[in-house]
């Protein structure tokens, strides 16, 4: 989009390079992250993503209205369910109605959804809807250089998400271009499936963590001159700003590093994200934790080794977590642990990724819920969403926390919580209807019936939903 471009044009020109100062705890007082909201009038409409650039008052909007009647409410904010009346114009909910009032426009097309529960759409916060794996021989090199193959992957991905329950995904590296022409689509209601927030590549090191992605068929020496790669190797300062600017030029939502990095390397790319108003996820372990909180991210994925005391600052700074429990015991239970990588050298099975999460949960950290999918694992949904909900009960919470962690806390992870995440008047109408009481029994996430992205009806009846095509009259003879 040329709005697009323009912006993120304006917005690395006014990028400024800054040395942080010191906290009062010692370490280093990173830059904030950079939020330009104050520039711009409540009253101008922006885009749906963290980008939030400015957009017509009916951006993406559907027409017409609709209304949820009869069902059992949780709203994702904390209360208790209830029984209400959900009413939507165009892609917002106008309104939260006690059961009775009829207080919604006359041609609204009404759903019965008695003895249904009505929620906010679940959000997974750690996907990589075009990943392969590059042991697989058979098809790594056209899969890797193709757009189009990663493309039809992720769209797969995306319904099967969509099916589960799943109306947002935070996508932390995919294949070239592919994330962000998916997220356009979805957008604008031409592809079914969740509303995806991307980070484009991920940022590491030669011989980080996921470089091997980079080192694809053809391009041995020269891993970034791929178009169609999913990592990128940065090398320095300069380099780890560079490829955060390169994600921000694409659209990016948010920056993803991972280790191994120098303390320089990524305090420049967490500085340059802030700068450019992108929150940062950082993929690390050990030391590298430690130098990742002093740089000022805003999350850590995965319940991976760190000391108390990088918990407790995780949990004073307000940096969250993606605990990601299911694909470490995904891996446990298939090949036994995590082998092979030097950017995993320590112990890892089910007992540590729970001691870590209750440890992070009696901290105070905020946590969301993210399912790190890869390769055929999309396929353990929605039984995957479900196992990292009753994971959440294992390290403390209780079921309706999880379920709020699901939809409220995972928002706020992504920086879109003042637009998503509750069910409540001015929202944007992610909703999902399901058969039982997901608060009570998590399994009641097995029969979600209906999901509306955006206003948009996507599931119906368990399906995908495609509105059918309306044919447009032909330019009449002159």
């Amino acid at each position: 989009m040329k709005i697009t471009a323009l912006v993120s044009g304006l917005l690395l020109a006014a990028a400024v390079i800054a040395v942080p100062a010191v906290a009062q705890d010692g370490g280093p007082e990173a830059r904030p992250l950079y939020n330009r909201d104050q520039w711009l009038p409540k009253s101008v409409p922006t885009s749906d993503d963290v980008l939030r650039i400015p957009v017509p008052a009916d951006y993406n909007a559907p027409k017409g209205s609709f209304v949820l009647v009869g069902g059992r409410l949780f709203d994702g904010t904390g209360k208790v369910a209830r029984p209400a009346t959900i009413v939507v114009q165009g892609k917002t909910i106008t309104a939260v109605l006690n059961p009775g009032d009829k207080n919604w426009p006359a041609d609204a097309v009404v759903y019965d959804v008695t003895g249904k529960t009505v929620m906010p759409g679940l959000i997974d916060l750690h996907t990589h809807l075009t990943f392969l794996d590059v042991a697989d021989s058979s098809v790594y090199s056209a899969a890797h250089l193709s757009g189009a193959e990663s493309a039809m992957r992720g769209l797969r991905r995306m319904g099967i998400h969509l099916q589960a329950g799943v109306t947002s995904v935070r996508d932390v590296a995919s294949h070239g271009d592919t994330p962000f022409v998916l997220k356009r689509l979805q957008a604008a209601g031409e592809i079914a499936g969740p509303r995806i927030f991307t980070a484009g590549q991920l940022i590491t090191q030669t011989g980080g963590h996921a470089a091997l992605h980079a080192m694809m068929p053809g391009y041995p020496e020269k891993p970034n001159d791929n178009p169609n790669s999913m990592v990128r190797i940065a090398s320095g300062p300069d380099q780890w700003r560079e490829a955060v600017r390169i994600q921000f030029a694409k659209g990016a939502d948010l920056i993803k590093l991972a280790s191994e990095y120098s303390q320089a390397e990524i305090t420049a790319a967490v500085d340059e994200a802030h700068s450019l108003g992108l929150p940062v996820t950082v993929d690390s372990e050990t030391q590298y934790i430690d130098m990742a909180i002093k740089a000022g991210v805003d999350s850590i994925e995965h319940p991976l080794p760190r000391s108390d005391a990088a918990v407790a600052l995780m949990a004073k700074r307000g940096i969250a977590s993606v605990p990601t429990f299911v694909p470490y015991r995904i891996i446990s239970r298939s090949s036994g642990g995590y082998f092979g990588s030097t950017s995993r050298r320590f112990e890892l099975n089910e007992r540590t990724i729970l001691e870590m999460g209750k440890k992070m949960r009696r901290a105070g950290v905020k946590m969301g819920i993210g399912l790190d999918l890869i390769v055929n694992w999309p396929e353990y949904m929605p039984g995957a969403y479900i196992n990292e909900l009753e994971s959440f009960t294992q390290i403390g919470y209780t079921k309706a926390e999880a379920l709020v962690a699901a939809t409220k806390t995972s928002a706020e992870i992504m920086h879109m919580g003042d637009r998503l995440g509750t069910i409540e008047t001015g929202k944007l109408a992610d909703i999902i209807v399901v058969d039982g009481n997901p608060d009570e029994d998590f399994k009641a996430l097995e029969k979600v019936r209906t999901a509306f992205v955006g206003g948009r009806l996507m599931l119906q009846d368990g399906r995908l939903y495609k509105p059918a095509h309306e044919e447009v009259p032909m330019p009449a003879a002159k």
